[in-house]
C-alpha cells in the first residue's frame, strides 16, 4: 500500500490510495496482483496506471511479478469521490481555492498571438513549481487543446468534470464539447452560463494559478470574468504597431471598468515586419508594468502546431527565455489587491 501511495492519478493528481481506487491486492509468494477501480469505463489513461504500478510495486524486495487488473467505480463510489475532492461537502459556486491566482490574458483584437502566449506563460509558471490550470475562454476561437496536443475529452465523474492534463497543465475548453470544427453561435447569457459551469463543475483541484485565454475585444465573456472572478488580474497582449496598441488599450480600459487589475502589458511579434515599441508605449499610457517584448519567431508557431509549448520544447531559445522571464515577473509581482465585482447598472 505504501508503494501504491506513489501511484498518482494522472488527471486528479492525487495518489490512488487517497482516492480509494485500490480495490484489492493479492499476494501469492513473490507474485502480486493489484486491482484498481477506475472512475469510468474505458479510461483513456490506463497505460499510465500500468507503468506506475510496475515502477513502484515491482521494485519492492521479494516481488517477482506484478499484475494489474481494472474495475470500475459504482455510482455511490463516484459520488463519494466527488464529495471528497470537493472538501467533504456538496457545495456550489466557483470551485477554486481562495489562494488561486487568476491571470486573464486579453487583447483588443485577434491575431496577436494571445493563445500562444497563454500556453507558454502557463507552462513557464508550471516550470517555476506551480500547479497551473488553463481555462480556454476564447469561445469563438478555441485553440488551446490543439496547442497542448490534447485529443481526448474530459472525464465526467458524478456531475464533476475532470479536466485532461498535458505538460503538467490542466485544461478546460469549449472545444472539448463540440464536434470537429463546429462553430459556436451563442448569445451573451449562454456564454455566461458556460463560463460559470467551467468554474463550478470542473475539478481544478489545488491549483496555484488559473490562466484564462480571453476572447479578443470587450464582449460578454470579459464582463462575466469580472463578475465571477473579481480578484482576477489582466495581462494585455499587443503587437508593436500603433493601431494594435490603440485597440489593446480598450481591453485594458474594459478590465479596469469591471474592477480587474491590469498586471502588465506584453508586446508580441516584435520584428522588422511589425516594428517595436508599441507595447512599452501602451504600458506607459496605462501606468502599468511593461513585461517584455516577445520576438516574432517561427518556432513559436511550429511548437503550437506540434502540440507542445515552446518553453518545454526549446527552453533555451530567445522567445522561450523571454516568455519565461515574463512569467517570472508575473510570479514575483503578485500582490493581494482583491477587487470588487461589477455592479449592476440600468
Amino acid at each position: 500500500m505504501a508503494a501504491l501511495g506513489m501511484v498518482i492519478d494522472p488527471e486528479l493528481r492525487r495518489p490512488v490510495t487517497e482516492l480509494d481506487m485500490v480495490r484489492g491486492i493479492e499476494i501469492a509468494g513473490s507474485d502480486v496482483v493489484v486491482t484498481i477501480a477506475l472512475t469510468v469505463v474505458g479510461c483513456p489513461l490506463r497505460s499510465s496506471f500500468e507503468d506506475q504500478v510496475q515502477q513502484h510495486v515491482a521494485s519492492l524486495p521479494g516481488v517477482r511479478s506484478v499484475g494489474l487488473r481494472f474495475d470500475v467505480m459504482t455510482p455511490d463510489e463516484r459520488a463519494a469521490l466527488t464529495t471528497k475532492l470537493r472538501g467533504g461537502a456538496e457545495v456550489r459556486g466557483v470551485q477554486l481555492p481562495a489562494k488561486t491566482r487568476v491571470l486573464a490574458i486579453a487583447s483588443g483584437k485577434g491575431g496577436v498571438g494571445k493563445s500562444t502566449l497563454t500556453v507558454n506563460i502557463a507552462a513557464a509558471l508550471a516550470a517555476l513549481g506551480h500547479e497551473v490550470g488553463i481555462l480556454d475562454a476564447d469561445i469563438y476561437g478555441h485553440s488551446i487543446p490543439h496547442m497542448l496536443g490534447i485529443r481526448r475529452k474530459p472525464v465526467v465523474v458524478d456531475k464533476m468534470i475532470v479536466p485532461p492534463v498535458a505538460h503538467d497543465l490542466k485544461l478546460m475548453s469549449i472545444g472539448f464539447f463540440l464536434d470537429d470544427n463546429e462553430p459556436v453561435m451563442w448569445r451573451g447569457p449562454m456564454l455566461h452560463r458556460a463560463f460559470e459551469q467551467f468554474l463550478q463543475d470542473v475539478h481544478w483541484g489545488d491549483i496555484d494559478v488559473l490562466v484564462v485565454d480571453m476572447p479578443p475585444g470587450t464582449g460578454d465573456v470579459s464582463i462575466s470574468l469580472g463578475q465571477l472572478l473579481p480578484r482576477a488580474e489582466t495581462v494585455v497582449v499587443t503587437t508593436p504597431q500603433p493601431l494594435a496598441q490603440e485597440v489593446a488599450s480598450r481591453a485594458a480600459t474594459m478590465a479596469q471598468k469591471t474592477g480587474l487589475r491590469v498586471a502588465g502589458v506584453i508586446e508580441n511579434m516584435t520584428s522588422e515586419v511589425f516594428g517595436s515599441g508599441g507595447g512599452e508605449l501602451l504600458a506607459t499610457e496605462l501606468g502599468v508594468p511593461f513585461l517584455g517584448s516577445v520576438p516574432l519567431d517561427a518556432a513559436l508557431r511550429e511548437a503550437g502546431d506540434a502540440g507542445e509549448p515552446l518553453v518545454v520544447r526549446d527552453p533555451g531559445c530567445e522567445a522561450a527565455q523571454t516568455v519565461t522571464e515574463i512569467a517570472r515577473q508575473l510570479d514575483e509581482a503578485r500582490v493581494g489587491k482583491f477587487t470588487r465585482t461589477l455592479p449592476l447598472v440600468s
